[in-house]
């Protein structure tokens, strides 16, 4: 990590780490959007640019925090200024975890349901001793393939 040892570099890297987070949150409110719209398969597509910036991010992210106390010296009101970026930035991030936390709940009920669906139409009917039938046992619940290509 280089040292950073002028205000120039300093407001230099802060905007850069800024941009960074503008590009990112970008990214996540259309992956939220894409998502939220059932477009699931062309928001898997962002993940490789997601997580190219995300890295980026990190890394840049790194080299201002080894640099803290002269940034916080040299140029605290883009210091301030970063860090409205990063609030808004944790919003927006907040939001696309809620929506993918969402839509895998969903998708994890629905194959729950249609994997027991399946078990039932392959069981026997039995009935119990009360006259009722029962639920079939775990013997006849088959494996459930599923594509992951979306």
């Amino acid at each position: 990590m280089s040292l950073i040892t002028t205000t120039a570099e300093a407001e230099k890297a802060i905007d850069d780490l800024s941009a960074l987070i503008e590009k990112l949150s970008g990214l996540m409110e259309q992956e939220t959007a894409l998502v939220h719209a059932g477009k699931v398969s062309v928001a898997v597509g962002l993940g490789q640019t997601k997580s190219e910036l995300a890295h980026q991010l990190y890394s840049a992210g790194e080299r201002l925090r080894a640099n803290a106390k002269f940034l916080l010296q040299a140029v605290p009101t883009r210091c301030a200024a970063l860090q409205r970026v990063q609030e808004a930035f944790r919003a927006v991030l907040q939001k696309n975890l809620i929506v993918l936390a969402t839509t895998h709940a969903v998708s994890e009920g629905i194959m729950r349901r249609l994997s027991g669906d399946l078990a039932r139409k392959s069981a026997p009917q039995i009935y119990g001793a009360s006259g009722r039938a029962t639920t079939p046992g775990a013997k006849y619940g088959q494996p459930l393939a599923v594509s992951k290509k979306l």
